[in-house]
């Protein structure tokens, strides 16, 4: 069939399909459209839950400010010299109160000894350091042997971070993984508790 015959008899062409039109206007704008979050309810019937603000980010104060200034415009080796500074400082106040001879309750003093008579975990570590300044490692471990082992590894990571922020060193890091850390903090909380222990050969490591 290829036409369709009208009333007065003319034969009428079929012509292209009609398409349909677009809307001549801009669409019109909803929450997609424009980009919006709709809060999506947990289940249904549920009151919509309201968009999380975003997260604010509060302004560093002034000293804040100065100090990150100050960190940025200073040289390489300010930091690591402040720190040789303060072990240098430590050093040195061990060396002229000479805690071998101190009372027991001298100033400064552990607190925990002074009221429960208990050795803390750090109790005679100052006279450790003042024997192995003197090199009497014997007498060092007698006082805090955990002390005297973990120095050596101390001073070379003290060293390698130092020349690495100073002079770009480069050498070789020591690997030591939280296994070890937890297992070197266990070995000093066993040793925080026998050296205090009133029973033989405990009573040795008591300072």
């Amino acid at each position: 069939m290829s036409g369709v015959t009208s009333v007065d008899g003319a034969t009428a062409q079929p012509g292209p399909a009609s398409t349909p039109t677009e809307p001549s206007g801009p669409a019109e704008a909803g929450p997609a459209a424009a980009g919006a979050s709709v809060p999506v309810p947990p289940y249904p019937g549920a009151p919509p839950v309201p968009p999380v603000p975003p997260h604010l980010v509060a302004e560093p104060d002034r000293l804040t400010r100065f100090v990150t200034r100050l960190y940025a415009r200073s040289p390489r080796w300010v930091v690591p010299l402040a720190a040789v500074g303060c072990v240098a400082a430590g050093i040195g106040y061990t060396l002229l109160s000479d805690p071998t001879r101190s009372a027991p309750d001298a100033v400064p003093s552990c607190l925990l000894k002074l009221t429960t008579g208990l050795d803390c975990p750090g109790c005679g570590g100052t006279r450790a350091l003042w024997y192995v300044l003197h090199a009497d490692i014997p007498a060092a471990a007698r006082h805090h042997f955990l002390f005297v082992f973990a120095l050596p590894f101390l001073a070379y990571l003290f060293v390698a971070w130092a020349g690495r922020e100073a002079f770009g060193w480069r050498l070789p890091e020591l690997r030591i993984s939280p296994k070890m850390i937890g297992g070197f903090l266990g070995v000093w909380l066993a040793f925080s508790v026998a050296r205090n222990l009133p029973w033989a050969p405990f009573t040795s490591l008591y300072v």
